[in-house]
């Protein structure tokens, strides 16, 4: 980051699209449409107030685009404005409101270039920030691997059970903060239960103090949610779809709470 004249923070990135083979289960290839070479593309993170600089250049196939959820000028919502294959483009807007956000391709038509994996999350931090946590990004995805217009294959972060092969160490008793996402296309809702716990959950992240409390939450596509929690209890817990057979289908993982000893 750097500072403006007017003393205003400057984030600058750069995403280039660009398609590629990723390995969405062992074994399992899929010819995505990538930002920066990753599905889900990198997190773009920065605080409410910011001056947001996005350098994005296509290197695809198809032209693209990046429409940001959030507060910005018409100019720079991306939705009007392909950008050609060897083309590039700088998005640049004061980012608001704080809270979690997303941004993907809005270029038609939109349900194959969302499915094939053109998005990412998008966070905007308050400026007074939020407590201390344990932070997690968590994009809920799924994959068309036979063109059928239907998953066979379901994650976060986009490989099949690789949380439930490699469980997320925590801390008992330490604050945990999800930010999920949902940019799963075909299906009208996924969602994200967790075993042995509830969390606090901030519907788009945009109001610091209100908050249900509850360990199932159903979201849309576009939809998201900030997720905090503690763990009470030591030993491994699932976390999933509700959705049985998605979970059946790789959206399934755990954490592995490590027990803190006492003093």
């Amino acid at each position: 980051a750097s500072r403006l004249a007017s003393g205003q923070v400057l984030r600058e990135f750069e995403l280039v699209a660009e398609d590629r083979e990723i390995e969405v289960a062992p074994g399992v290839f899929f010819p995505a449409w990538t930002y920066s070479g990753q599905v889900p593309g990198p997190t773009i993170r920065c605080t409410e107030g910011d001056r947001l600089r996005v350098r994005f250049t296509n290197k695809g196939s198809h032209a693209h685009s990046i429409h940001f959820h959030g507060i910005h000028p018409s100019n720079m919502d991306g939705a009007f404005e392909p950008v050609h294959p060897g083309r590039s483009f700088v998005y640049e807007f004061d980012a608001e409101p704080f809270g979690l956000h997303l941004y993907h391709c809005h270029t038609v038509p939109i349900k194959r270039h969302i499915h094939k994996g053109l998005y990412g999350a998008f966070i905007i931090d308050p400026r007074e920030g939020r407590p201390p946590a344990n932070e997690m990004v968590m994009v809920m995805n799924g994959f068309d691997t036979n063109f059928d217009n239907e998953n066979e294959i379901y994650a976060v972060n986009t490989v099949a059970f690789h949380y439930q092969k490699h469980p997320i160490p925590i801390r008992q008793g330490e604050l945990n903060r999800v930010y999920v996402v949902n940019v799963t296309e075909f299906d009208l809702l996924n969602s994200f239960h967790i075993h042995g716990n509830l969390y606090r959950l901030y519907r788009t992240g945009t109001d610091l103090q209100r908050y249900e409390y509850t360990d199932m939450v159903s979201l849309a596509q576009g939809e998201r949610a900030i997720l905090e929690f503690s763990y009470k209890h030591p030993g491994p817990f699932m976390f999933h779809a509700h959705q049985s057979e998605f979970a059946e289908l790789g959206w399934s993982g755990v954490f592995l709470v490590q027990e803190v000893p006492h003093a």
